[in-house]
């Protein structure tokens, strides 16, 4: 019987059929089609990046080789994705694409203009005075960004422990508090609120957020008041010589580059009026003016900026350089990863505030936590039966709920994103830049694992706290 049908349905017949086959399976999303073994090359640079610094570390130094690796990653699967997968595949790439050149142009102008800024003299290393810079750098970092505050804080910390033995515990705290836990609140702060901001986020709803950013960021601060003090107090026993008069040695501050604030709040000027829409019917400005206008004040804080502050600063690009060849191949083989959690992620199980909150941030430990927070928060508008076919689907979601469940699941969702970007280096851009300055002034910094060591030690017993107090 079969093949009398197959007979009388003929060759012509399977014609048209096979081409609506075809065009049925264009129209599932991406995540849909994918299976799980295509999230194996993102496996492989997250392993490469934790590995590689401690088996090869010499090789891995330069920016050709980590660009090596990417390419051997990345290229095969954006070849796979364009032509396997028709428009949905091309689509999502694109929508990579655009966001990688973003993000990159975000972090890049931030990076160039505060390499402008010279905060000459010095402060004194004491814990009493480091415990201060990283309490003004999580004020700073909701309103310039964690990367604008990191770049200009993080060369006058180093110099003020310059003479100091130990102290990479100081730019890891650094990078817990300035370059992550700082900014959540404000859009202007972290990349994935700004992203909210843009799904339609009312600018002034983070500032809600600002019990658990005073939690997170007081506890940090005391408990890395107290390691410096002990670290401090075994040089004094270790080293020959007063240790603490050393560090108080500093000279009168004085800052050189302040035409460079005028560029860094013409970058915050942007990336807000972006946001709002302004000249655009309140709608977000087209890809290519916002990353044209940051590329102009970046370049024009360059010229501008005289080259004996750049040498002051011992300024290089080098930092940024290592972040745009990562992110390239990160931003590519985290597709898949992606896509399959936004189909499959309602599967998981996740409903509550708090599993939200770790869900989101367990990911934006490993993948980059600005799409982990769309995609918690797109399965989150699902749940609740808000399409995100609406370019400010998040404002719909907050106006659907009478209850605050909404709210409370956003608030898990963004505190998730920016508080364990610090979880790795990669779990935010300013991470891996920190991290490079910091070795490029002679600081011996943890690898990948060794630096997780330290968040699982110091931040996650505090998340654990705010789970209680906030998610539960």
């Amino acid at each position: 019987m079969v093949r009398m049908s197959v007979r009388c349905v003929g060759p012509w017949a399977i014609g048209l059929l096979l081409p609506a086959a075809a065009s049925a399976a264009e129209h599932q999303s991406l995540g849909a089609r994918l299976s799980w073994p295509s999230v194996l090359p993102f496996v492989a640079i997250l392993l490469a990046i934790a590995i590689l610094p401690l088996v090869a570390p010499h090789w891995w130094e330069h920016n050709r080789n980590k660009g090596l690796i990417a390419a051997i990653l990345a290229v095969p699967l954006a070849i796979y994705l364009a032509t396997q997968f028709g428009e949905a595949g091309k689509h999502d790439l694109l929508h990579a694409a655009k966001d990688y050149v973003s993000f990159l142009l975000l972090l890049g102008s931030l990076f160039v203009i505060s390499g402008g800024v010279y905060v000459g003299g010095s402060l004194a290393g004491t814990p009493l005075v480091n415990t201060a810079v990283l309490s003004l750098g999580a004020l700073l970092a909701s309103f310039i960004g964690t990367t604008g505050a990191s770049m200009l804080l993080i060369r006058p910390l180093l110099r003020a422990n310059q003479s100091r033995e130990n102290k990479a515990h100081v730019v890891v705290f650094f990078i817990f508090v300035v370059s992550n836990c700082g900014g959540l609140l404000t859009p202007l702060g972290d990349p994935p609120l700004f992203l909210g901001f843009l799904k339609g986020v009312p600018f002034d709803w983070t500032l809600q957020l600002a019990r658990q950013w005073l939690i997170v960021n007081v506890l940090l601060l005391v408990i890395f008041n107290a390691w410096d003090q002990w670290a401090l107090n075994r040089e004094e026993r270790e080293r020959p010589g007063s240790q603490l008069e050393e560090v108080q040695r500093h000279e009168r501050l004085h800052i050189e580059g302040k035409r460079c604030f005028v560029f860094l709040l013409a970058i915050v000027a942007i990336i807000a009026a972006s946001g709002k829409g302004l000249g655009n019917g309140g709608n977000p400005w087209p890809f290519g003016v916002q990353e044209g206008l940051m590329a102009a004040v970046a370049l024009a804080s360059f010229w501008t900026t005289p080259s004996e502050i750049f040498r002051k600063n011992r300024f290089g690009f080098g930092p940024i350089l290592e972040v745009a060849v990562l992110f390239a191949g990160i931003f590519v083989t985290m597709i898949p990863a992606l896509a399959l959690l936004n189909v499959h992620g309602g599967k998981l199980g996740i409903q509550e505030p708090w599993q939200f909150f770790w869900a989101t941030g367990i990911l934006s430990s490993f993948l980059d936590n600005a799409p982990t927070y769309l995609t918690f928060a797109a399965t989150a508008c699902g749940a609740a039966g808000v399409s995100t076919e609406h370019p400010l689907y998040l404002r719909e979601f907050l106006q659907s709920d009478t209850t605050g469940q909404a709210a409370s699941i956003l608030a898990a969702i963004s505190c998730g994103a920016v508080f364990m970007g610090a979880n790795t280096y990669i779990g935010n851009g300013p991470n891996f830049m920190v991290k490079a300055i910091a070795e490029e002034n002679g600081v011996r910094m943890p690898g990948f694992f060794g630096y997780m060591a330290y968040s699982i030690a110091v931040l996650i017993p505090i998340l654990v706290l705010v789970t209680v107090l906030f998610f539960v």
